[in-house]
């Protein structure tokens, strides 16, 4: 395919309410889809950037830059006939895996059409459901947090995975316990905490968590050694892991049991593929976390977590989880056994509807290859 139209597009969806974590409040989720137009074909990806350099050092301000001013014009008129020729015209460029993961995925999603097969056929994938859970954010009270998991019970999923804090941590575990007793639940603390914490840890080491997710600093591997060998539950890398090379790392220094991958953080779906095969070969699972992506990247989400590995449900909740009307058709909707369908058209097997996305844009730039 010869590349021969880019588009990107800062887009502002409200939420359905206010998500906190250790990082800070959300209202809205601030991403750039990017469109690839070339031959007949488009493609669609989400680079699940946010306004400020919380979660990572990549915002929509440098992604933006990185990907008009260096990462587009690499490809830009070129012909492409694969996901991976493309990363080898950008690979001079360092760093900036979320600006180049959005624009991969939108050629991913294009070749896939062009071949007429599914973005998860394309990937490897082999389960038509997989398995989700819902990700809760910090609630102003023990009391709130039970009132709020119990509405997803409800709703109809299966496990529960909580965001902590420095002195909102322990008490909110019990609380869970106490009132749903031993739901699959995981904690997830944004690398809130020091390894002079551990003994907040150990607090929750007899409580049956799936997991704990990225504890302590985002850059750390070495620390969460230590810490690993002081539990029994295991410890979940999340954004200390940015490459299958970081992942080799971290396992044999024995620094978690489990990897939570982000196509995201890690510069796209061909990175995504190699940390699932490194972790598939040492026998350690991996799951899918999210980023709290419009349809777009949801789909491209869902199409990778049907990968063997994935065997840990995933934070790729349902559309209307996170937003009231989502941008694409059909929206992902929660179904039986707290999993949500592979879609099977071709590409990402959604469509981008028009006015829907012209209601969230706060700013677009196309790049003609002419």
């Amino acid at each position: 395919m010869r590349v021969e139209r880019i588009e990107i597009r800062h887009t502002k969806m409200e939420l359905v309410s206010a998500f906190e974590t250790s990082m800070g409040v959300e209202r809205h989720e601030e991403h750039i889809l990017v469109r690839v137009d070339g031959e007949g074909l488009t493609g669609w990806g989400e680079c699940a950037v946010a306004p400020g350099p919380w979660y990572s050092y990549e915002t929509v301000g440098t992604a933006w830059h990185a990907l008009r001013d260096f990462i587009i014009p690499a490809v830009l008129g070129r012909t492409v006939a694969a996901p991976a020729e493309a990363a080898a015209l950008w690979s001079k460029v360092r760093g900036h895996r979320m600006a180049k993961a959005g624009l991969e995925a939108a050629l991913w999603d294009a070749l896939a059409r062009g071949r007429g097969v599914s973005l998860a056929k394309m990937l490897g994938g082999v389960r038509d459901r997989v398995p989700v859970g819902v990700s809760v954010g910090l609630q102003e009270t023990s009391e709130a947090l039970v009132h709020r998991v119990g509405a997803y019970f409800e709703e109809g999923y299966g496990r529960i995975k909580i965001k902590i804090a420095p002195g909102r941590d322990v008490a909110l575990v019990k609380a869970l316990r106490a009132a749903f007793g031993n739901i699959p639940l995981q904690v997830d603390a944004n690398s809130a905490f020091g390894l002079d914490d551990a003994a907040v840890f150990e607090a929750m080491d007899g409580d049956g968590l799936l997991l704990i997710e990225q504890p302590l600093s985002h850059e750390d591997i070495f620390d969460h050694a230590k810490l690993q060998k002081r539990l029994r539950t295991p410890i979940c890398l999340d954004e200390s892991i940015h490459s299958a090379a970081d992942a080799r790392a971290a396992l044999e220094m024995g620094s978690c049991r489990v990897i939570n991958i982000k196509p995201g953080r890690v510069g796209g779906l061909l990175e995504s593929i190699a940390i699932h095969d490194v972790c598939a070969e040492r026998g350690i699972p991996v799951w899918h976390g999210g980023m709290l992506e419009s349809g777009v990247g949801r789909a491209a989400n869902v199409a990778l977590a049907s990968l063997p590995n994935f065997t840990l449900p995933g934070d790729i909740s349902a559309s209307r989880r996170y937003f009231k009307q989502d941008i694409i058709e059909p929206e992902f909707v929660l179904g039986p056994g707290s999993t949500l369908a592979v879609p099977t058209g071709p590409g990402i097997g959604v469509e981008v509807v028009p006015d829907r996305l012209a209601r969230v844009t706060e700013r677009v730039e196309t790049f003609p290859a002419d």
